[in-house]
């Protein structure tokens, strides 16, 4: 009989009418990275929310080594062994490493002996090959760095169970590797991972076994051993998936899109970008990579209108629209923009799925006349948009919210594409999007190309950007390191520059 690490017996979780997980059962062998997949809107990340006690299920059961335990928080879950490490870390940047790891413990209060908690971890970090100073500040260590520190806290808490969400997601190409060496080491010392993930090449890679999930339920479970990438695409979204995209060979025209001497600050008032250079031509794909946090937002917000330049201009077709405004550049300069976060910067949540998709010409006839909305011309609008980009819904009258992060970004297109732009600008498109998300979105880039479009594509996802890219720039601290022809952007020497290491 097998015995499980971790089991989750029959659990349903609704947020009123929306059942995001549906007697889900799923079992956990000790000493082993399981991997748990799906399409957005799944039930992935309810499902890891309940095991870490950030919610209740509704009913079902969670047991670890056989017993059954009731997990009412964060801090319950972690006395029962269960820690998790979020996409957006958990850390303070102006306390130490052993400060972090040792914030919030129990028992500490006035009777807190730092020393020695520096030297226990010093020996943890060096049992699993971590390299980490303990007196470091955390707002000093590299993004791969704090990553692992956010790890070894868990394991200094006692974790034995670790949920790692999208992990990958915030390193570069050539940490990639050592990390997984990382989880290896974890799996030699006993810890038992759940490893969420949509890059399907990661599970393949690191993975003992895989969950997919589908519409809130257990669709497969299998040893990673038992199948391959295209079957777990397949059972993933029921259809066959394109891993890659087909870039035809053609022509470019002249340059649409360029920046000269683009100089920028970040919300702190710290240099963000400094004196980019870059030009775009027509029917052609310039791909910006980068580690989070250098530049990338804030070159996409620069371009858009949503932030000022210090210095530099900015032109489109040779006219200076580095003063324009934000409805100047979508309308006059045909500027279109997908921003990096959706929710924030890309839709009303608590409006509908139709007047998302008129966001920019809510004003306008057929929609507007007189200060009235003509809501048939609005409906019948976004029923067309919704239809031509596959936008899976139950009704243009919903709530965007309720859509899943692939179907809300599919909105956005539909809504900045129906313009013909001559430039558009996309910040992380496929971040956080299922295989066939990802398909979808990277053919659409591709047909904006193909009809003349200048795209500036931006994304910390070296493998997607580099599908659909013709050049490749790298942004490291603000800086264009270098501009490389997408025959030579090969992910390591991409990598090294992401890093800092110029050519």
């Amino acid at each position: 009989m097998t015995s499980y690490k971790l089991s989750l017996e029959g659990i349903s979780k609704s947020f009123g009418a929306l059942k995001a997980n549906d007697q889900v059962t799923l079992n956990v062998r000790p000493g082993t990275v399981h991997a748990v997949l799906g399409e957005n809107g799944a039930g992935k990340s309810t499902l890891m929310n309940i095991l870490y006690g950030l919610y209740r299920p509704d009913e079902g059961r969670i047991l670890v080594d056989g017993q059954a335990i009731e997990i009412v928080n964060p801090r319950a879950a972690l006395a029962a062994g269960i820690g998790m490490v979020h996409q957006h870390f958990m850390l303070v940047g102006q306390l130490t490493v052993a400060e972090n790891i040792v914030l919030g413990m129990k028992g500490q209060g006035v009777k807190l002996d730092l020393a020695t908690h520096r030297r226990k971890i010093a020996e943890l970090s060096q049992s699993f090959g971590f390299e980490i100073d303990p007196a470091s500040d955390v707002m000093k260590l590299p993004i791969g760095m704090q990553q692992r520190v956010e790890i070894l806290k868990l394991i200094y808490q006692n974790a034995e169970i670790l949920i790692l969400d999208e992990p990958t997601s915030v390193l570069t190409p050539n940490e990639t590797g050592p990390f997984f060496d990382l989880l290896r080491r974890l799996k030699s010392a006993g810890k038992t991972v759940l490893f969420i993930s949509h890059k399907l090449e990661e599970v393949m890679a690191i993975a003992d076994d895989v969950t997919v999930m589908q519409d809130g339920k257990v669709k497969a479970s299998m040893a990673v051993a038992e199948t391959d990438p295209p079957s777990l695409a397949r059972t993933m979204v029921g259809r066959d998936v394109l891993f890659q995209v087909k870039r035809s060979a053609h022509s470019t025209g002249d340059a649409v899109l360029r920046l000269t001497d683009v100089s920028a600050s970040n919300t702190r008032g710290l240099k963000a970008l400094d004196q980019v250079s870059f030009e775009i031509r027509a029917g052609e794909v310039f791909g910006i990579a980068g580690v989070d946090g250098n530049g990338q937002a804030e070159l996409a917000e620069a371009i858009a209108g949503l932030r000022p330049v210090d210095s530099g201009r900015i032109y489109v077709s040779d006219e200076d629209m580095t003063q324009a405004s934000i409805s100047e550049r979508a309308d006059t300069f045909r500027v279109a923009y997908v921003p990096e976060d959706r929710h924030r910067d890309g839709l009303v949540l608590d409006e509908s799925v139709a007047q998302n998709m008129i966001l920019r010409t809510f004003d306008r006839k057929p929609f507007a006349r007189f200060g009235f909305f003509n809501q048939k011309a609005i409906r019948d609008y976004a029923e067309r948009l919704a239809s031509a980009f596959a936008v899976r819904l139950q009704s243009v009258d919903q709530e965007v919210r309720y859509l899943s992060g692939g179907n809300q970004q599919k909105v956005i297109l539909a809504r900045e594409l129906e313009g013909e732009p001559k430039v558009l600008v996309v910040a992380q498109p496929t971040k956080g999007l299922d295989v066939g998300a990802i398909e979808f979105v990277q053919q659409q880039i591709l047909r904006q190309r193909d009809r003349g479009v200048a795209v500036l594509y931006i994304s910390t996802e070296l493998e997607h950007l580099l599908d659909v890219c013709d050049r490749v720039g790298v942004l490291f601290r603000g800086k264009l390191m270098d501009t490389i022809e997408s025959a030579e952007a090969t992910p390591e020497r991409v990598g090294l520059l992401m890093a800092g290491v110029a050519a």
